[in-house]
Parts: structure tokens; sequence; C-alpha cells
């Protein structure tokens, strides 16, 4: 077994030069598509899959079904129970795994070429016909229950979900999507069976294949594999919000040390005109790590924190602009009060040539690092399918970072970046002097909200 982990650390190391890939589009008698990468250096088959309708979709007072179906999908299926499911993936040597987010329920399936044929069945049979036994579904029940309590002391959790209640209020995106100590325990089987009835099925899946498959081959499994879904999703419909903010600093008193910062903006649709250059704006101002202003002003000129950063993050359903940093109690209000000056600063002069040419220095030449093994690439042709950017785009992309100008800069970080409009998340016990007193304080929990962006979606 030792061999066989061994192998797989070291078998999905496949560089590709990211412009070198020759991206097919293949569609299955049944009409289901993906993207294929047919790389044959590799004896490993890589299969990501996404479909529309993640935990967002849950039901009112149900947060945390999609959740729990991720975790129950390869605990039984068809006629083999959780362990005998278990048993036949280990023989050969293949994985899969399920998560949920906001928007989308994932999958991943890596095995063996010369065992595809099994791993892709067996990954059929978990989406097709998941068991859900009972003593499966409590296991995982308190699995869950247990991540969900822990949660509630991490003040990175706490004040990331608060800042999702106060920005969102009573949208779906506010929701936890773990679930809740009540929400979980009120899970059914029926409500597992109805998630996947309505969400796994072949009209709203997307998927990518990399390793020696051909076109052919892949054809056919594609409807081996999706054909038992249902042909059409019934999603629930989530609509449009965007980020409320008016200045508001909200802070949760917790007895920590350190306090936990989080700050945001109405941020930018990854289709909008916009986005390459605000994606450009945010790598230099607090995306692009050590080179980054906020970095050089916040730690490296004042020792203020550890790290400090920010991202664009494009959901389907609404756009944020969003950044984290952790400092001493006694140091927010410092920190804070650079992080307004900055965004005013870019919002104001822009940024300069020197700037922008490293940004696009390391933005275009850090590119190809995405496509370094064939997880990573079939999970970068993923994003791209979920972003709708073509399947040209891995050609185009850095030559619309090189396009980006410093007009293009200044006018989008005037769009986005509004330090009067910036909403604040702390937990700790913060000094927020030089910020005016009387804030208001809250111990209240928030729904629970986890990750971040993926950078497969840039």
């Amino acid at each position: 077994m030792r061999a066989v982990i061994a192998f797989f650390c070291f078998a999905f190391a496949a560089i590709l030069p990211a412009q070198a890939m020759d991206i097919e589009r293949v569609v299955s008698p049944g009409g289901i598509e993906a993207w294929l990468v047919q790389e044959d250096e590799v004896p490993v088959v890589v299969m990501e899959i996404a479909w529309k309708g993640g935990a967002a979709t849950d039901p009112e007072g149900k947060s945390g079904v999609a959740n729990m179906v991720s975790g129950l999908l390869d605990e039984g299926a068809g006629e083999l129970t959780s362990e005998e499911f278990q048993i036949r993936m280990e023989e050969i040597a293949a994985r899969m795994s399920f998560s949920a987010d906001s928007d989308h329920f994932n999958a991943t399936l890596i095995t063996l070429a010369n065992h595809k044929d099994e791993a892709f069945d067996l990954f059929s049979k978990a989406i097709s016909e998941p068991r859900f036994d009972d003593d499966a579904v409590e296991r995982i029940r308190k699995q869950i229950a247990t991540i969900v309590a822990r949660n509630r002391q991490s003040p990175d959790w706490i004040a990331r979900n608060s800042w999702y209640k106060a920005a969102f209020g009573d949208h779906p995106y506010a929701r936890d999507e773990d679930g809740t100590p009540e929400s979980v325990a009120a899970i059914t089987r029926d409500d597992l069976l109805g998630y996947t009835d309505r969400v796994l099925a072949q009209d709203n899946v997307k998927i990518s294949v990399v390793g020696p498959v051909s076109p052919s081959e892949l054809r056919n499994l594609l409807d081996r594999t999706f054909g038992g879904l249902p042909a059409k999703a019934q999603v629930a419909d989530v609509p449009k919000v965007d980020v409320t903010g008016n200045g508001e600093v909200q802070v949760v008193v917790r007895d920590f040390p350190q306090s936990v910062m989080i700050f945001g903006l109405q941020g930018i649709a990854r289709d909008d005109p916009d986005f390459i250059p605000a994606y450009v704006m945010n790598y230099i101002l607090g995306g692009g790590g050590f080179s980054s202003r906020l970095t050089e002003e916040v730690r490296e000129k004042r020792g203020l924190a550890y790290s400090i950063g920010t991202y664009l993050y494009p959901m389907d359903h609404a756009a944020m602009w969003l950044g984290q940093v952790g400092t001493k109690n006694e140091r927010v209000g410092q920190t804070l009060s650079l992080v307004r000056k900055e965004l005013a600063r870019m919002a104001e002069e822009g940024v300069t040539a020197e700037e922008l040419k490293d940004a696009k220095t390391y933005l275009t030449g850090s590119y190809p690092l995405r496509f370094i093994s064939n997880r990573s690439i079939a999970n970068q042709l993923l994003g791209i399918q979920l972003g709708g950017y073509g399947i040209d785009y891995v050609d185009r992309r850095n030559a619309l970072i090189e396009a980006v100008t410093r007009e293009d800069v200044a006018r989008v970080a005037k769009r986005l970046l509004k330090p009067d409009n910036l909403r604040v998340t702390i937990v700790g016990k913060p000094n927020l002097s030089p910020e005016p007193e009387g804030l208001p304080e809250t111990d209240d929990m928030a729904p629970a909200r986890s990750g971040g962006p993926s950078e497969r979606r840039h």
C-alpha cells in the first residue's frame, strides 16, 4: 500500500506548458460534454466535476444538506455497503472525493489508467445509487457536528461568518454551509435523497478529464458514468445580491489576545469587462503577497501583522472584494486606518508604470505553474468552464493581462475601492483608536461560512 501511495504522490506530476495543451471538447452520444486533455505520459486519469446547485440551495432550516451528501456518497452505493465500497476502491488504488460550496457540488475521481473502467463504474454508482444507510448517516452526522462545534471556537470562522451575515442578511449566501447544530441534527435520509435527485443531473454538470484517455474512450465513459442521472436538475433559484455596507465596523467581542479582521466591498463579476483589470489592480494592492502595497505598509514598514491579503471573490450570484488580517488587539485601529488609506490612495492615484510591469511579469509568468500535474490541469479546466471563459481561454489569458493599462487600473480602482463603504468585522478585544468611539458590539454568532475564492477561476 505504501508503494501505491508513493506512486500517486509522484505519478501525477506531468509538467505541460499551458499554451501547448490540446483541449478537446468531447460530447457523448447521450449529449454529455467534457473537456479533455489527453496526456499519455502519466498513467493516471483525473476527472474533476461540478454541478450547479451548492449549499445555497439547501432547504430553509436544513442548511448542511449538501455538505452531508458530500460526506456520504462514497459510503456505500448500489449493492455495495460502505465497507465493501471502500475495500474495492483500495483494491484498485482509486480515490474519489466530494465537497459542496455555496454555488456548486464538486467531485474528484483519480484512478490508475488500467483500472479506469471499474473506477468510473464505482463513481457512477456513488452519484446515481447512493445508499445513505443509517449507520453511515449517523457516523457522518457525528463527524459534521464535531466540526460545526469546533468552528464556533475559531476566530477566523467567527469573523468570516459574521461578515457574511452582515453583508448579505437573509440571503442564502449568509447560511452555514456545514450546517448549524440544530439543522445537522434535523437532516433526514429523505433530505439527502431529495438533494441528489434535484441537483445531480445531466444538464447542470461541468466535467474535465486529464490523462491517457482517447476522445472515443471518454465518450463511452461519460454515458456509462453520468447516463443514470436525471436529465434535468431542479435547482432552487438563488437571487442576485450586492454587498451592503456604509462603513460599518462590527466588533464580536471574544477574549483573544489577537484580533481577526475581515473587510470587504462590493466586487466585480467574472464576466464583467473590468474583471481582468481589477484582478491586476488587486494583485498590486493586496493580492501579491510580499510585493503588495498592503503588505509593505502593514507588515514591512510597521510590523503590525504577519500577513495581510485581499482577493476578488466572484460567485454565481454575488461579487466581493475581501481582505483579512490578524493583529494584536492594541494595533487594530492603526491597521484599519492604514487599510483605508491604501484603498483611497489606489483609488485616487492608480498604480505606477513599474508596479504594473512587475504585476504583469508575475501574473503571466506564474500562470503555467497552474498546469503542473494532471489534477491541477483538470482543476483549471473545470474553473474555466464554470467561469464561462471559453475553451480557448488558456491561450488568451496572458494576452488579456498584458493588455491592461494604467488607465484601466485607475478606472477600476475608482469604481471598486470606496473606503467610506468598507464593511469591517473584527473578532477579539480590539483597540479601535484612532477610529471613532462608540462602535456597535455583538456577541451573536453568525451563520457559518467557509472557504475562499478558487484560484482556478482566474
